[in-house]
């Protein structure tokens, strides 16, 4: 009798799963895929609310023959790895910051260049928009065996930050230990000012930061807003818009070449007619951010634009130690500079 039971019983969950298999099914399609998108930032962090909102109208306009799933805070892969995944298949989909792919390309690091130093936004969207990005897109698609899906993500001006050391000026910096996102251009800049570079993954940088593992590090208002990283003692900010950070959106050649040209059009044009807002939306999240952090005590420093233009200039005459350290072709450093010029 509990044999017979038994039998039924499997039968209808067999029965059961067939037909919730044939439902998923004519829901989404023959063609339904799932992307797998790796970050490494909590999910409240703005480069995460960007991409999330961009595979559910890409799911909706494609009526649900492309869906999605984001894994957040580096529950995959940290940025400094997740081109190797890319690689070998293991996601389909990451918007890394383009400062952790240097070791891949190092032209990424254009953006490091002294011209761009405490200049407005405008000055780089205009060099990774044109040529210089262009430029870096095709070496690293190629590398990563990737597609670029179009126009990087930007996250916001990057800043100096510290736990226990007040700074006021750029001078302030010097002895310390900084803590570096990745990329010789930054190391360069570190260095630059008397800082010495410490490379850290940003999933482990609340618990180095309360045991001072360093003394400070560059980041962003809204990464450490995300992150709340007053709770692990962050105090201190000198502002001087050393560089924009920006993600590079990028999709792996095999999921790419598994869609039609029809759903590979559909994803370009959906990131093409969304970036503008999400650039937006980070410089507003950045601002927001940034209030947020001086209620929790932050302090902030801004230097003036006369003090901006002389460490640029400053820079500028040891640009050579930065182009050998970062390994920069001369072909991007004169796109981005004749950019910016232009």
């Amino acid at each position: 009798m509990q044999d017979g039971l038994s039998r039924r019983t499997l039968g209808r969950a067999a029965i059961a799963s067939v037909a919730s298999f044939g439902i998923l099914k004519h829901a989404r399609g023959e063609e339904a895929l799932k992307i797998r998108c790796s970050l490494d930032t909590a999910p409240s962090h703005v480069r995460n609310v960007s991409v999330v909102d961009y595979l559910k109208k890409l799911e909706a306009a494609t009526g649900g023959k492309l869906t999605s799933e984001v894994f957040h805070a580096g529950q995959l892969f940290a940025d400094l790895n997740v081109g190797k995944a890319l690689l070998q298949g293991q996601v389909d989909m990451a918007v890394p910051g383009g400062w952790t792919q240097t070791g891949i390309v190092p032209d990424a690091d254009f953006v490091q260049l002294p011209v761009f130093y405490g200049k407005p936004v405008a000055a780089t969207f205009g060099a990774s928009d044109g040529a210089a990005g262009q430029h870096v897109n095709t070496v690293l698609g190629g590398k990563l065996k990737s597609h670029v899906l179009g126009s990087w993500l930007s996250l916001g001006f990057q800043n100096w930050y510290t736990t226990k050391t007040p700074l006021k000026t750029s001078a302030d910096l010097k002895g310390l230990k900084i803590r570096s996102p990745g990329g010789a251009g930054i190391a360069w800049r570190i260095n630059f000012f008397g800082g010495i570079p410490n490379t850290t993954a940003w999933p482990n940088v609340p618990l180095a930061l309360s045991q001072g593992t360093f003394d400070g590090f560059v980041s962003t208002d809204e990464s450490c807003f995300s992150a709340k990283l007053w709770e692990a003692g962050v105090r201190y900010s000198y502002v001087d818009h050393q560089y924009v950070g920006q993600y590079i959106p990028l999709v792996s050649e095999a999921f790419w070449a598994k869609l039609t040209p029809e759903l590979q059009g559909t994803m370009t044009k959906l990131w093409a007619e969304n970036i503008g807002t999400y650039r937006d939306n980070a410089m507003a999240a950045q601002a927001r951010a940034r209030k947020v952090l001086e209620e929790h005590g932050v302090q902030f420093a801004d230097p003036s634009e006369a003090v901006l233009a002389a460490d640029r200039a400053r820079m500028q005459a040891d640009v050579a130690t930065l182009i050998k350290d970062a390994k920069l072709s001369p072909d991007v450093v004169k796109l981005a500079e004749a950019s910016v010029k232009g």
